[in-house]
């Protein structure tokens, strides 16, 4: 196994070099800007994008933002966001809002999300996937003539169809206004909708105002019982004043089930685990059929 070793200074260079690929994004060209251009493109460019940040987001016909688009996240024409305009000096007025591919010879006038299927594209109705359709507006298909654009019913995790969804890209006074969460301002390129760790997950397990919400509270102030997963049991303290047995569960593993003041997480489970595998081992040794008697003739 090789081991990288870094010059003095080295790890500073590397988090400048990712800090400044986060701002400039694909404005570069590919060439690095020298000091000055970087910073008189700073100042161009910072308080433009604090301003008019724009938020994208695949939407499904229940209003819950199924996938928040960040810079890496594929359009339909097969290149990412952040190859895509994303910078305005004015927000334009016409809706929908068109963020234009950049990539040379790209024919895609406005990003479309499309979402996969594990690592793989989606088909359409033709049969046909996705890659295989145009990214100009229309997006009919270049393997057959019988497709009239593509449309797909591939479902998402919603319950929803693909062909229900849509690519919304909308402000920040937009976004407020239905009450989704918008984040910090952050000066880097191609944000999209993405305000935190949990905008990387799907929609359905997204517990904030743009995925499937907050449990009720009813369901947070319900009883841990038996039927709840073993680590929520194993987390769980009774009251001292008013201990309320769980149900279905016998007072040695609710003894066991209680963090002890110096454990650490990893004492704490390493603890839970051995005493689990003694309970199965002593249940197969319980379980263990008597051996018959020998009926071989003395």
């Amino acid at each position: 196994m090789e081991r990288l070793t870094l010059p003095p200074g080295g790890a500073e260079a590397v988090d400048e070099y990712l800090e400044y690929r986060r701002i400039v994004g694909e404005d570069d060209g590919g060439k690095l800007f020298t000091p000055e251009e970087y910073e008189e493109y700073k100042k161009k460019v910072l308080p433009m994008r604090l301003q008019n940040r724009l938020f994208v987001s695949w939407r499904s016909p229940t209003g819950m933002d199924c996938k928040l688009v960040g810079p890496e996240t594929l359009c339909f024409c097969t290149h990412r966001y952040k190859q895509h305009k994303t910078d305005f000096e004015t927000i334009p007025q016409q809706r929908p809002i068109d963020l234009p591919c950049r990539v040379s010879g790209c024919r895609c006038k406005a990003y479309h999300y499309v979402p996969l299927n594990g690592t793989q594209p989606i088909r359409c109705r033709c049969k046909h996937f996705a890659d295989q359709h145009s990214a100009a507006p229309g997006f009919t298909c270049n393997a057959c003539s019988k497709c009239s654009g593509f449309h797909s019913c591939f479902t998402c995790a919603c319950g929803q169809p693909a062909y229900a969804h849509d690519t919304v890209v909308e402000t920040r006074q937009e976004r407020l206004a239905q009450g989704k969460p918008v984040g910090q301002d952050v000066p880097y390129a191609a944000m999209g909708g993405l305000t935190g760790f949990s905008s990387l997950a799907e929609g359905y397990m997204r517990l904030d105002d743009s995925g499937i919400g907050a449990p009720s509270v009813d369901i947070l102030d319900s009883p841990v019982s038996a039927m709840d997963h073993p680590f929520l049991r194993a987390m769980h303290t009774p009251s001292t004043s008013s201990p309320q047995p769980l149900a279905g569960v016998g007072p040695s593993t609710q003894l066991s089930s209680l963090r002890k003041p110096e454990e650490d997480d990893m004492a704490y489970f390493e603890r839970q685990y051995q005493e689990r595998i003694k309970m199965e081992r002593a249940a197969k040794q319980k379980g263990k059929a008597p051996a018959l008697p020998s009926t071989k003739p003395s």
